[in-house]
């Protein structure tokens, strides 16, 4: 009988993770999927890897006073994950210590287990609200900029949470503030319905529940399959689904009664279900995105039909990508009427509104609908 296989010690194991997503580029997600993880240890592999990538900042703060020399990033990386949990997982500090020491590769252990008895002393004042947030200084700044000082923090912090799964009906996974976005389509049955940007079917699913025609279109021919794959899923009719360009969508101009624009954006609205977004978003993004979404805006009020609706809506709380948009809609397009949100779940942004994660412990979104002049 062959002797048994020690199972492989959680925290090395995500260490290796963590060590891929910084150093290759990798998704924390995807890596975390493609991964063999041991069934028994899943759970808190996955809550380590999720914990330190969004917490790596502050946990760096908290190590490197303790390190005269930059260690390796796999040590670095097992550094992360014993102060992750003595200081926001609440492990006691000889487990928090022994295991992570355990998980080293024998030369390392005496400077891991020195480096992590000194960090279990406890928390050092943090030189600035982004260190402690776990942040790049530009996130915080444009948000308190845009948001308040208030509102921004309590945004970011409920980013620095798991966050809620919420599983619809049909037993598609999609976050609350997404699912209420599809309610304020506000599609009839017998409508037709453009989605021009549809991947991965969320909300083109849950738009087509309500009755109307949808057609699904995505630029990339990968988001687009997983939009077929969803309406199969969820066993939903979809009139259709389309790789296109959403700048220039192949439909004859007002063809359909309302359109969803749910563009592209920064995405500082789910970084908490995202954590490795904050570490690849860089500021010039935002204004290469603002372009790409008032273009999708122009192609959207070029394909609804006259007295037909077209809603815009990103996972994002810049200024820019929300208020700035819609200032460019009511310069552009004077003659469409914003049709105001009487919703409690949202607040009133300028002539949109907003849901900001704190809010409800959902996603950030921000919607704006406009209806278009009647037939003439």
């Amino acid at each position: 009988m062959s002797p048994a296989v020690p199972a492989p010690n959680s925290r090395a194991v995500a260490a290796e993770l963590l060590t891929r997503i910084e150093a290759d580029g990798a998704y924390a997600n995807l890596v975390l999927a493609a991964a063999d993880l041991p069934p028994r240890d899943a759970g808190f592999i996955t809550e380590v890897v999720y914990g330190v990538t969004r917490m790596r900042r502050a946990l760096d703060h908290l190590i490197d006073r303790f390190v005269s020399d930059a260690p390796e990033l796999a040590t670095r990386n097992l550094l992360r994950i014993g102060a992750y949990q003595l200081h926001m997982m609440a492990t006691p500090a000889y487990a928090a210590v022994s295991e992570t020491v355990r998980a080293a590769p024998r030369r390392q252990r005496g400077f891991v287990n020195a480096v992590l008895r000194r960090v279990a002393d406890g928390v050092p004042d943090w030189p600035s609200d982004a260190v402690r947030l776990s942040y790049p200084d530009w996130v915080v700044s444009r948000l308190e900029a845009d948001l308040g000082v208030d509102e921004a923090h309590g945004a970011l912090e409920q980013m620095n949470r798991p966050p809620t799964v919420t599983v619809r009906p049909d037993g598609y996974t999609q976050d609350l503030s997404s699912q209420w976005v599809a309610e304020l389509v506000d599609a009839r049955p017998g409508e037709r319905v453009l989605d021009l940007c549809a991947g991965p079917g969320g909300k083109a699913t849950a738009v087509a529940h309500r009755g109307a025609t949808v057609v699904a279109a995505d630029r990339r021919r990968h988001r687009a399959a997983l939009v077929a794959k969803a309406a199969a899923r969820t066993g939903t009719t979809l009139g259709g689904v389309v790789v296109a360009d959403g700048r220039h969508p192949p439909f004859a101009p007002g063809c359909f009664d309302r359109v969803l624009v749910d563009a592209p954006c920064s995405g500082l609205g789910v970084l908490g279900r995202r954590p490795d977004a904050r570490w690849r978003v860089q500021p010039d993004d935002v204004d290469d995105l603002t372009r790409l979404q008032v273009d999708l805006l122009q192609a959207a009020f070029a394909t609804v039909a006259p007295g037909g609706v077209v809603v815009y809506s990103v996972c994002t709380v810049t200024a820019a990508e929300t208020t700035a948009i819609d200032a460019v809609v009511a310069r552009e397009f004077p003659e469409a009427v914003p049709i105001p949100v009487e919703d409690s779940r949202w607040r009133p942004c300028g002539r949109g509104a907003l849901v900001l994660p704190h809010h409800h412990q959902t996603d950030a979104m921000f919607i704006a609908r406009y209806r278009t002049p009647g037939p003439s």
